[in-house]
């Protein structure tokens, strides 16, 4: 296929969710950054499906990307190589039973883009100034008629700049290590193996020139070391009621 694509195959929702119980109704976007495993788009997922607002995984899309170059036996290294295929490729989000599915070329990848392979490269593809500028627009793009909630780690100072709800969540290393266990459930990995990576995949999101991971100056910080899932969700979408 000629020229990379990606969007979402869902439609935005005809009416939202009323926050107040107003007569009103009142669309916006929400913007979720924070580290790995720090439990992103979980949340996401479910404070948009309580809005009934579109959710849209950008982290996806950089695995996806990883996937896709490995898969083809590439080395990381080639940055032109790997933007030449990113550019071609074509990423397809649609919403699932159990969250958004991600398609690479007309293939289910949703299940292997979270391996602990793709863990580990990721953010080699995600710091390619090329490849985030092809990805940021098209974010931008799915965000352009409010009602969304979008993840990842530069939405609230690149990506959605503008948007309404920001939340920076975070956690400590070791209790972002095991809540990624248990996602993955692989009995050839350790709770300290995933530590060391988490804390490897930080320096590398940190210290990237281009969108570095960042709390944005007007997002509200949230540490879920101590929460639960039902809390965090609680807690942000307590934040958009405060907005309207």
């Amino acid at each position: 296929m000629s020229g990379q694509a990606v969007f979402v195959d869902q439609k935005l929702p005809l009416t939202a969710f009323y926050l107040t119980g107003g007569a009103s109704l009142n669309r916006f976007n929400i913007a979720l950054d924070g580290p790995a495993g720090a439990g992103k788009s979980t949340v996401a997922r479910l404070v948009a499906k309580a809005l009934g607002f579109v959710y849209v995984d950008t982290g996806a899309m950089y695995r996806a990307v990883t996937w896709h170059v490995l898969k083809l036996n590439l080395h990381l290294e080639d940055v032109d190589k790997v933007i030449a295929v990113a550019r071609e490729m074509e990423i397809v989000l649609k919403p699932g039973e159990n969250g958004q599915l991600v398609i690479v070329d007309g293939e289910d990848v949703t299940e292997y883009i979270r391996s602990s392979e793709i863990n580990q490269n990721v953010s080699y593809i995600a710091r390619i100034s090329e490849i985030r500028e092809l990805l940021v627009a098209k974010q931008k793009h799915l965000a352009a008629d409010k009602g969304v909630v979008m993840d990842g780690r530069d939405i609230g100072t690149k990506v959605l700049p503008d948007a309404e709800v920001k939340v920076y969540l975070t956690a400590n290393a070791r209790r972002r290590a095991e809540r990624r266990f248990s996602e993955l459930g692989d009995p050839q990995i350790t709770v300290d193996d995933l530590e060391a990576q988490i804390t490897n995949r930080d320096i590398l999101d940190k210290e990237r020139e281009v969108s570095p991971l960042k709390q944005a100056d007007d997002a509200i910080l949230l540490d879920t070391t101590e929460m639960s899932l039902e809390e965090v969700v609680d807690a942000v979408l307590a934040l958009c009621r405060s907005h309207q």
